[in-house]
């Protein structure tokens, strides 16, 4: 449970840091504690990067250096636990796979990235010969037949409409999902007002569900409250995910689903009643080939479309896990705990194997068998005694906390002796002995009951 004082400290600490505030704090605060979370997820890995590159705006638009190695295991984490409840347990979905590229010619207004070639390009302007409005000519018309980076996951899904529809017997409603990378084009406001600084790029995690339009409207509010009350079962702080009715500007209806960043609410999912016509558009002509079975009916399915950036996701759990909490240590009364309480399901390594005093090759030994063990049983393990650097019991703890390893668990020479092991808890930090044939079963049934919640 973290306490009331330790929300207040953690919550001025992360507002400060991710809002680019610098001024002083109310009341007494020192640097390192305006900056311990930037501090951690770079110190950690769990971001790359320097702080300058670590802005609001840049973690936002996807302008960053990247998630570092845990950062990594986290999204990875989010999205498996996307992909179980969306796919893996559900029925009636099915997996695609689209290109990162859309081929075909530019609409007007397109702003997408195109793919050319630099030597088509090179080509064209240093020839001579052509008068400015050919050239002029020639490059609109390469951008206009090259293709585009994708900029969300909708298209790719519509192309294999047919797919699915076949393989439930053309039988209406029914889905499909992918997890990929999308890009967008970021403004420089540095710059040339309009002009584009770079490539964004964020991991979305995309289901296009088809339905008859007829109970289209059930499906949209079962999909917003399932996915309401899925982003609020890994937090620490439920009420932070919300839900706000929208609508695009063709007047269509959908919801957004927002994590209370410090800096304000940020869309983690996006959810859109798109009606018949992206597959009539899409489609031209072939009106009686997209009908599904709706009953005894044949009808064209309204597109319901679920689209969550996984990269904000990821993000949102992190500053969610975070808390700053006093030092259970007596000499260093004046620190404080810093520790990531992300939820069992998605933190990046569940538990760390030391090795205490006793003979070191016996203890090595024990470790790594218990480590095979372990990683068999998809229990993922952070090999510390294999660590060459000496450090004290009480800079393990901090350091494990820090990286939200559930368990610390410790073999010494008692192991050899008796078969019982330290396992220490990040959430209670509660220290207890345990008999090293009974661990394996724990953690199990430990993660186990985790996913359920």
């Amino acid at each position: 449970m973290r306490s009331g004082g330790a929300v207040r400290v953690c919550r001025c600490v992360c507002r400060r840091w991710l809002s680019g505030c610098t001024g002083p704090a109310d009341g007494p605060e020192r640097a390192e504690d305006r900056e311990a979370l930037v501090d951690l997820c770079r110190r950690r890995h769990f971001l790359s990067g320097t702080s300058q590159q670590l802005s609001p705006a840049a973690l936002l638009s996807g302008c960053h250096p990247g998630f570092g190695p845990l950062g990594v295991e986290l999204r990875k984490n989010l999205a498996s636990q996307w992909w179980s409840s969306m796919v893996v347990f559900r029925e009636q979905v099915f997996a695609v796979d689209a290109l990162h590229h859309e081929p075909g010619p530019s609409q007007p207004g397109d702003s997408a990235f195109r793919l050319v070639s630099p030597e088509c390009i090179r080509e064209i302007l240093q020839d001579k010969e052509l008068s400015k409005e050919q050239l002029v000519t020639f490059l609109e018309n390469l951008l206009k037949t090259s293709g585009k980076l994708r900029e969300t996951l909708l298209h790719g899904a519509l192309e294999h409409y047919f797919d699915g529809l076949d393989l439930v017997n053309r039988k209406l409603p029914y889905g499909l999902a992918q997890i990929g990378v999308c890009f967008h084009p970021v403004s420089d406001t540095k710059q040339i007002p309009g002009s584009v600084k770079r490539i964004g790029e964020k991991t979305e995690a995309s289901l296009v569900w088809f339905t008859p339009a007829r109970t289209s409207g059930q499906w949209f509010d079962f999909w917003l409250r399932h996915r309401l009350l899925w982003w609020r079962k890994f937090a620490m702080s439920p009420s932070d995910f919300s839900s706000t009715d929208c609508e695009d500007e063709a007047g269509r209806k959908g919801s957004r689903l927002y994590y209370n960043f410090p800096w304000g609410k940020e869309p983690v999912e996006t959810l859109w009643n798109l009606g018949d016509q992206e597959l009539l558009h899409m489609y031209p002509g072939s009106t009686s080939r997209l009908q599904g079975r709706d009953g005894r009916k044949n009808v064209v399915p309204c597109v319901l479309s679920v689209n969550g950036d996984l990269d904000l996701g990821t993000l949102a759990y992190v500053y969610d896990s975070f808390q700053l909490t006093e030092s259970s240590f007596a000499r260093k009364k004046n620190l404080q705990r810093k520790v990531l309480k992300l939820h069992p399901c998605l933190a990046p390594i569940k538990v760390a194997l030391d090795a205490g005093k006793g003979p070191t090759a016996e203890l090595r030994q024990v470790c790594q068998g218990l480590l095979n063990e372990l990683l068999e049983n998809g229990i993922s393990v952070w090999p510390g005694y294999l660590e060459t650097v000496q450090s004290s019991l009480e800079q393990l703890y901090a350091k494990y906390d820090e990286m939200s390893i559930l368990f610390m668990v410790l073999v010494t020479e008692t192991t050899l002796e008796r078969g019982l092991v330290q396992l220490r808890s990040r959430d209670t930090t509660m220290k207890e002995m345990m008999h090293i044939s009974k661990l394996k079963d724990f953690l199990i049934k430990y993660l186990a009951s985790a996913t359920k919640v």
